[in-house]
């Protein structure tokens, strides 16, 4: 298996006509699968899941003028192996691989510029706010906005006391298409490890057809990381407007870290959708979880959601 990747790597460095001695190339992964208790409305049934697993390549090469190459090429991987991603309604068939973040750019003092497919800077600027990210709770599946994107162009500006601003053109790619500008203003370090708050402003116009407005907030209080995001969306005839708000908080107690999450969706003129999640984490070491939680959908006049799950995390 070692060789096989190794051969991919250099198949992509290949194609980029970078030399693979030069470039400062990392294989990495995520292997998350979980065994849940999964209800629709209709009764309940147990699944193995395979929530956004995944294999990359990414690398740098430095060039003449203090420019540098950037590249990614990331896939989701079907580990569960039943060919099927999402939940409910919203479940559609897949391949095995599938792709996410691919891209080449340049990185400089101006910052840098990538072009492929990519995250929105909208998605990016909820940081690490979402404490149930590529699980149920998932803040996407009640809000629009979490866009992985082709034909994208990005530019992330250096920071300037700890400000920086995003910016992503999104193509139109066809006749009557428009094109979509995704712009954020990030404040601090998502991780908390070099400021001791992260914010954000993000707004996305003709965006995947959405016009969006997001503020995220997260900091730690007393040893308890707290955050918040608010979001309005609507259409971009003006339809389907929504204001929703999120709250998240995780406390960490030697190897075990506990977290809770709600968050709600009020349309003006629809249903009103709400989520609670509560979980735990347990590090067997830095590169490996043990996980378990509990989310609960209130849809209104749909059918609810309950989801019951513990799982394993590794990365590499």
């Amino acid at each position: 298996m070692k060789h096989t990747y190794n051969k991919i790597a250099v198949a992509l460095l290949s194609s980029l006509s970078l030399s693979a001695f030069a470039a400062d190339v990392d294989i990495y992964g995520k292997a998350n699968l979980s065994l849940q208790s999964s209800d629709f409305g209709e009764g309940s049934f147990t699944e193995i899941t395979s929530n956004a697993s995944r294999i990359g390549f990414k690398g740098a090469h430095d060039l003449d003028d203090g420019l540098t190459v950037i590249f990614k090429a990331e896939f989701e991987v079907d580990l569960d192996g039943d060919g099927q991603k999402g939940y409910g309604t919203k479940e559609k068939s897949v391949d095995t691989f599938e792709a996410r973040n691919q891209y080449i750019g340049l990185a400089g003092s101006f910052g840098e510029v990538l072009l492929g497919r990519n995250d929105t800077m909208l998605k990016q600027s909820q940081g690490k706010v979402d404490l149930f990210s590529d699980l149920n709770a998932d803040i996407k599946n009640l809000w629009k906005g979490e866009n992985r994107l082709a034909d994208t162009v990005s530019y992330k500006s250096p920071k300037f006391n700890d400000f920086q601003l995003g910016v992503t053109y999104i193509a139109e790619d066809s006749v009557d298409a428009e094109d979509g500008i995704s712009v954020a203003v990030f404040y601090g370090d998502a991780k908390l490890k070099k400021s001791k708050m992260f914010a954000s402003v993000a707004i996305d116009s003709e965006v995947n057809g959405y016009d969006i407005t997001r503020a995220t907030l997260q900091g730690k209080v007393a040893g308890v990381v707290l955050g918040a995001m608010v979001q309005k969306q609507e259409k971009i005839d003006g339809s389907a407007e929504m204001n929703g708000f999120m709250v998240s908080a995780s406390y960490k107690m030697d190897r075990v870290t506990f977290k809770g999450q709600y968050q709600a969706a009020d349309f003006k003129e629809g249903d009103d959708k709400s989520g609670i999640t509560l979980g735990a984490d347990y590090a067997l070491a830095k590169s490996t979880k043990l996980y378990t939680f509990y989310t609960s959908f209130d849809m209104d006049s749909a059918a609810d959601q309950d989801y019951l799950a513990a799982g394993i995390e590794y990365t590499f």
